[in-house]
């Protein structure tokens, strides 16, 4: 089994009321998948013939708000980072969950057990510069540190144009007001490289985090254009699966963008959102209950055949 997993920055299941834009905007993409649900905490638990819906704790058992350094090390890494840490910490790790991701990232852990990893994001080329220092500092993300601990190749602007890899925003959109020259092209279009890329791999990682802006802006017509590209593409992707081949996870580290009363990170639970084969998201039911459970169902449905 294959299996690709987006994730999603800075998105939680919040309640049904018009703070949270996944409710006042229309996402028929997700509500089709869901039989008619939405993305919301009420929905939480549903499993249906073509996905599952479950509430993931972002807390961890650590006081205070969950944040994005130590949630996404807790999904790449399975340990539980912010009590490693001792707190929650924003932004981008420090050394010593530097060290963990460098010890345990899924891309290194998953390449032991001998299964074929891809991080799909490309970068432009001002990265390029900076990875032939190694990557110093502490201004690098979860996710860019496990490809670079696993060894794995990082993607420039002509793999985008080569269909090999996708920009960050799905569409292109940010590269063409960079006057970059690559090709603007559609959320679904996005999907369908995507599931050309993954089909390559045994499992295959795909970052988004335009969502988790958009929440710290509190800005309604943002929120709804990232929601709508979101809904276009996970929608897409869920469709084009084969789900005898592939599961499709749909993940986060922390809420956000679900309430827009708020401006910032929330304590609601994270969706994991799975689509494919029945009988497997139903054994991957029981040992979803957090942010480190993750990985180990990402095992398991590697291994399932």
């Amino acid at each position: 089994m294959r299996l690709l997993f987006i994730f999603v920055d800075g998105i939680g299941l919040g309640k049904d009321q018009p703070e949270n834009p996944f409710v006042s905007t229309a996402t028929p993409g997700l509500s089709k998948i869901l039989d008619g649900k939405r993305l919301t905490m009420d929905s939480a638990g549903h499993f249906g013939p073509a996905a599952s819906l479950l509430g993931l704790d972002a807390t961890l058992g650590v006081p205070g708000l969950p944040q994005s350094a130590t949630g996404q090390a807790s999904i790449f890494t399975g340990f539980n980072a912010p009590v490693y840490l001792g707190r929650h910490l924003n932004g981008y790790p420090e050394t010593k969950l530097r060290r963990l991701l460098a010890a345990k990232g899924l891309f290194r852990q998953l390449r032991k057990k001998g299964c074929r990893v891809n991080f799909a994001n490309a970068y432009r080329p001002q990265f390029f510069q900076m990875l032939r220092r190694g990557l110093p500092g502490n201004r690098y993300s979860c996710s860019t540190l496990v490809t670079y601990y696993g060894s794995l190749p990082f993607y420039g602007l002509n793999d985008i144009k080569a269909g090999r890899a996708l920009y960050m925003d799905i569409t292109n959109d940010i590269l063409k007001r960079m006057k970059f020259n690559v090709p603007r092209i559609t959320p679904e279009e996005g999907a369908g490289r995507l599931l050309e890329i993954s089909k390559k791999f045994d499992f295959c990682l795909f970052e988004y985090f335009l969502s988790d802006l958009a929440g710290h802006m509190a800005d309604r017509a943002e929120a709804a254009r990232v929601i709508t590209v979101l809904d276009r593409f996970i929608s897409a992707l869920a469709g084009g699966i084969n789900p005898k081949e592939t599961l499709l996870l749909v993940s986060s580290d922390h809420g956000n963008l679900e309430d827009l009363s708020v401006g910032g990170h929330t304590c609601n639970p994270v969706p994991a959102l799975l689509a494919g084969d029945a009988g497997l998201r139903r054994q991957m039911e029981t040992g979803l209950k957090d942010l480190t459970d993750l990985l180990p169902a990402i095992f398991k449905a590697l291994s399932h055949k």
